[in-house]
């Protein structure tokens, strides 16, 4: 989320300060005395990228398996509006505020795809003073990861087109080819191209099952396992093609060996921070890396790490795929409201939600409480955390309180946009006073081997306020051929768009007893789950009408702007 500081930010007599000239203002601490005096680190357990970014190595990670596990803290949101919520602002606000609480804490974050960098946000590294830095170097190809995923996905396609070219031994039919090629940029134009074999498209980067395979993998011997088993067409008699067929594991993993391990950086207040994969959570599973997870809770006491988009796509799918596979599950949840958005939920446009509208906010309270009942679903009873805006109303400030003292739940207002960790301390307090009373039975929605029809009636009905799921032609033939195949107790990734309980963006954030409508099923057998893609969802999307992009530039000094 990207504001302007108040007044006394700026300079007189200038306009107030932007995140990046706040950035540019913090002092940062050099990476690896950092990592020795907070983590516990020698220089050589990191891999530098210049004074204040580097990787943990591959060692480090292994030495790292045996070690006690911290707590982990996952912050999730409402659903999405076109303002934000303040999901990373809030992860870097309050693992500040618990540092400064005496916490040996730590954050676990995504990195920012270049398609929403360049496109709606702008940056995505937090902002004021509950930032990431250097926000540049992670907003910008940061440290190679999202290329290199790039480049092994596209690797693939072109081996597989090349293995049709000279005479297709597999015997695939050529008419179903499923792997795509993907770039990290918004271009709805590539959402359908004629390449050499016929007809092709683009995914964005953050689609990639290889993405999804690189934050899911323990180490390079599951990532290699996982790579082999990544299905890239089907044989006209139904059985699939897969990755090791191709004989082209041994080259995926040549590309990803340095981007599997995770990156370390630091907030402006110098508490260390992991930045590793970013899967979109309306496409993918919405999570940082699970290598980071875990040598972030063998480094800290406190992990406080965020799920994509609103707690009934990002917390379900951390529990459903995240924790499923891995076995760690959280032991604690935040979820993240802003008034405006509660405004925007109850009726208010965006031209009218930034301004108090007590009849609109007691409205959207509904998207609150539906929000709190995911969580409770598995069991984790949520704090709420108020991200404050200077247009927030006493009277809706106290509406929101009642109501969450209705559903039992805590609340804490936050600032830490403003005054970065002094600003979260609240909420870190009552994170301490959850953790401390012990964790929950958290548990996946639905048990493992429950099949992909049924796993998608329960996500839709228990947690979408659905009447049940409807599958197009196309997905119940390609239901019938992952049955066939064995892929048919996989657990399900629910593509759908962000801004509603429902597959369609136009009904609003509040809808219920629809049906929720697949489009399309794809395997990805490698990260080990179904996707079925929903509604109308694009996973290559376009640009806005005005792209972040046209305001960003270098002064004559190689100084980057307009990046907030």
């Amino acid at each position: 989320m990207s504001r302007k500081m108040d007044g006394s930010e700026g300079v007189a007599g200038h306009a107030p300060a932007t995140d990046l000239e706040i950035a540019h203002r913090t002092p940062l601490e050099p990476i690896l005395p950092l990592a020795e005096a907070c983590l516990g680190l020698a220089a050589e357990d990191l891999i530098p990228f210049g004074h204040y970014r580097a990787k943990l190595s591959l060692p480090l990670l292994q030495r790292l398996k045996d070690r006690p596990r911290g707590r982990l803290v996952l912050v999730s949101a409402i659903t999405p509006t076109p303002a934000g919520e303040g999901k990373t602002t809030a992860c870097v606000g309050l693992v500040d505020a618990l540092s400064r609480l005496g916490v040996s804490a730590l954050a676990c974050l995504r990195e920012p795809s270049l398609g929403p960098v360049f496109g709606m946000k702008g940056g995505a590294a937090g902002g004021g003073r509950a930032q990431v830095v250097p926000m540049e170097s992670i907003n910008l190809h940061f440290n190679g990861d999202f290329h290199a995923v790039t480049a092994g996905h596209n690797l693939l396609a072109a081996l597989l087109d090349n293995h049709l070219y000279w005479g297709n031994a597999l015997e695939i039919d050529p008419e179903r080819v499923v792997w795509p090629r993907v770039l990290d940029l918004n271009d709805r134009s590539l959402r359908r191209v004629r390449t050499g074999q016929g007809e092709g498209a683009f995914e964005i980067t953050a689609a990639s099952e290889i993405m999804a395979i690189l934050c899911l993998a323990e180490d390079l011997a599951d990532l290699k396992r996982r790579l082999g088993r990544i299905v890239v067409a089907w044989r006209h008699d139904d059985t699939p093609v897969t990755v090791a067929d191709l004989g082209a594991v041994g080259a995926l993993a040549l590309l990803l060996r340095d981007a599997m391990a995770p990156n370390l950086v630091q907030t402006l207040e110098h508490t260390p921070v992991l930045i590793h994969g970013g899967p979109f959570a309306n496409i993918a599973h919405g999570c940082s890396s699970l290598a980071a997870t875990r040598a972030a809770l063998a480094l800290g006491e406190v992990v406080v790490t965020e799920a994509g988009f609103g707690a009934d796509q990002g917390l379900e799918k951390f529990i459903d795929i995240k924790s499923r596979q891995s076995g760690i599950f959280p032991d604690a949840a935040v979820i993240v409201v802003t008034l405006r958005a509660l405004r925007f939920h109850g009726g208010a446009t965006r031209e009218t939600m930034q301004q108090p509208d007590l009849a609109a906010l007691t409205a959207g309270l509904d998207n609150l409480v539906r929000q709190v009942a995911v969580a409770r679903a598995f069991s984790l009873e949520p704090l709420v955390a108020l991200n404050v805006f200077p247009d927030d109303s006493d009277a809706e400030r106290a509406q929101l309180s009642a109501c969450c003292s209705q559903l039992g739940v805590a609340v804490a207002n936050c600032d830490h946009w403003a005054r970065g960790g002094e600003g979260a301390v609240a909420l870190a307090r009552l994170v301490q006073q959850r953790l401390s009373s012990g964790s929950a039975e958290v548990a996946p929605l639905y048990p493992d081997g429950t099949s992909v029809e049924k796993a998608l009636e329960t996500v839709a009905t228990r947690l979408y306020g659905a009447s049940g799921v409807e599958f197009s032609p196309e997905a119940r033939e390609m239901l019938q051929r992952l049955e066939g195949a064995g892929y048919g107790q996989l657990p399900v990734c629910i593509a759908r768009t962000q801004f509603s309980f429902s597959d369609d963006p136009a009904a609003g954030g509040l809808v219920k007893g629809h049906r929720l409508r697949v489009r399309e099923l794809r395997l990805s057998a490698g990260a080990g789950f179904v996707v079925a893609v929903c509604g109308s969802l694009m996973t290559l999307p376009g640009l806005p009408r005005e792209p972040a992009a046209l305001g960003m530039g270098l002064d004559d000094e190689g100084n980057i702007t307009g990046l907030a």
